[in-house]
């Protein structure tokens, strides 16, 4: 029996754990272990932090990353993968929690796991690409701008008269109660920005996220200055993470689809992207689809276990493969540890100063902006991408990623559709005069038989492009139309419409139709229209010259049946 071969998209849905573990080492399992600790270390502030600007508590962020991150590095498509909370899911999953409570965070994510499991399953991994990375580079950008905009008020320890939950209202109660202004908190989150960015020139092993912490939660414990602290602020618990269900209703899942689908899509964007940047690192290739499947576990767990939505994260995964995690066993090393720092070390977390966390979330916000993609995007880009780029980011920071997302594809589609319609063309062989065209097959070097017109198609023929083969007709003196097709790549119903009527109008005038060099899409589709039957399987030829020869036959007993 022979082997049928799978073709790329056809990819296996077998978590990549156990491809790896056939030639496992003592050597790599150590290697794993530690990576698995210093990841650990670097998730659990930025964990936190994230769970903050999420607007829940401090332990569901490290809820998400035991949990997801424990799920991903089990059924993962990919080989050192690690999964927790992103700065992606920051401002959406604060709008829910505003406006549905936690009960509706938890039914959001859980149809979004659900909607990424069906992803995989149907093999949709290879069709993230198809999201035009304008709006990709927009909407992060947009994100990074809101994350910014909700720290200033810890960074600066203000006091804010009204609670707003929109980007922009927060923005007008910052300048309304800039007077409030805490000197004390803003020289901490200052002290916290110099760590931040000045540790990592000189000692990058330790996480300097985990060295602000320490340092500044020292320095406002012991100097006893007047600066908002977690425990201030929050409830802190060392509970391990417990399963819990919602109530759900029909009702309460159509209203919350739309937040779904969004965390679904960007989770499963941001998770491959993770997936790609890692496999240029390592020299791997990972799973998409088993990816996908493997995220929708992993935010359906997280969810019922008090966590928020986790996707991969890129700059985790990067720090795994740089401390020699090579397996997902250096993820389930990650989420252990994580675990039992839960457990043991959380009361200490109630230390931390309010405006570090926002020193964090700064960086955090400024490595995920793309600030160099958006620069090039406006250097190099087509004005078309450049608005593209600019509506989805003001949306996501005026509106909301919803609108943002759908805006942005809407208006991507709209002009991909413009393009292709101006390189759209069909002209006469008599208005074409190119004397430096190479092409063998230029109609200018046939013989065209007597009262015959050739028209050759540029481009696919769909709905925005069916104005411009209206004027195919315009010269009535001819006894036979060759339309030649050899460069339109596709075709849709209305571009068969289109085609339908040339031929109607060439049989009120008895003028012959034949088609040239008819690509296998186009065919297909005017196959089953029912078309080739109408014009006649004769008059479908596989080049132009055996259309032209064909052509002279028509001529001849055109010719035969007047005489």
């Amino acid at each position: 029996m022979s082997q049928k071969t799978a073709k790329p998209s056809e990819e296996k849905l077998k978590p990549k754990l156990l491809s790896v573990m056939k030639n496992y080492s003592k050597e790599q399992f150590a290697k794993d272990v530690v990576a698995g600790i210093v990841v650990a270390i670097i998730a659990i502030p930025l964990s936190i932090a994230l769970a903050l600007a999420s607007g829940v508590g401090p332990e569901q962020g490290l809820y998400t990353a035991i949990v997801a991150g424990f799920f991903v590095a089990l059924l993962g498509g990919s080989r050192v993968q690690i999964a927790g909370p992103t700065a992606a899911f920051a401002t959406i999953v604060a709008g829910i929690v505003a406006s549905e409570q936690m009960d509706g965070l938890i039914i959001s994510t859980v149809i979004a796991g659900i909607l990424m499991i069906i992803m995989g399953f149907c093999r949709f991994g290879a069709l993230i690409k198809y999201i035009p990375n304008t709006i990709t580079s927009g909407f992060t950008f947009g994100i990074a701008l809101t994350i910014i905009i909700g720290q200033l008020k810890d960074f600066f320890g203000l006091t804010f008269e009204n609670s707003p939950i929109e980007t922009v209202d927060k923005l007008k109660e910052i300048f309304r109660c800039f007077d409030s202004l805490n000197g004390w908190a803003l020289l901490i989150g200052c002290v916290s920005l110099a760590i931040l960015i000045l540790w990592p020139k000189k000692l990058d092993k330790i996480p300097a996220s985990l060295i602000a912490v320490i340092i500044c939660s020292l320095i406002v414990k012991f100097s006893d200055i007047n600066v908002n602290t977690i425990g201030d602020l929050y409830s802190i618990s060392s509970a391990p993470p417990k399963f819990t269900v919602p109530e759900v209703t029909f009702s309460r899942v159509k209203n919350l689809m739309p937040n779904a689908v969004t965390i679904a899509v960007l989770a499963a964007v941001e998770s491959l992207l993770s997936c790609v940047v890692s496999d240029g690192m390592i020299g791997s290739k990972h799973r998409s689809n088993m990816e996908l499947i493997a995220q929708g576990t992993a935010n359906i767990g997280s969810a019922f276990f008090g966590g928020i939505p986790a996707t991969g994260a890129i700059a985790r995964t990067a720090a795994n493969v740089k401390n020699g995690g090579r397996t997902p066993i250096s993820g389930i090393v990650h989420s252990i540890v994580v675990l039992l720092i839960l457990v043991s070390l959380m009361p200490y977390a109630k230390l931390i100063p309010m405006p570090t966390i926002a020193a964090i979330l700064f960086i955090v916000a400024y490595n995920m902006c793309g600030w160099k993609n958006i620069l090039n995007t406006c250097r190099s880009a087509p004005k078309s991408d450049i608005i593209v780029l600019f509506v989805t980011l003001i949306f996501t920071v005026v509106f909301d990623l919803v609108v943002a997302i759908g805006v942005g594809l809407v208006l991507a589609s709209l002009l991909f559709m413009k393009r292709m319609a101006d390189v759209t063309e069909a002209h006469n062989w008599i208005d074409v005069t190119d004397d430096e065209d190479t092409d063998p097959d230029n109609i200018s070097l046939k013989k065209i038989p007597d009262n015959t017109r050739v028209y050759e198609i540029n481009g696919p023929m769909f709905f925005a492009a069916s104005d411009k083969f209206g004027y195919v007709l315009d010269d009535k003196k001819f006894h036979i139309l060759i339309i030649r097709m050899r460069n339109v790549p596709a075709i849709d119903s209305t571009g068969v419409e289109e085609l339908k009527n040339i031929v109607k109008r060439c049989e009120k005038r008895d003028i012959k139709v034949i088609f040239s060099h008819v690509n296998e899409q186009p065919m297909r589709a005017m196959t089953k229209a029912g078309f080739t039957e109408r014009v006649g399987k004769d008059n479908f030829c596989d080049h132009i010259d055996t259309a032209l020869l064909r052509a002279e036959a028509l001529e001849s007993s055109i010719a035969a049946a007047k005489n």
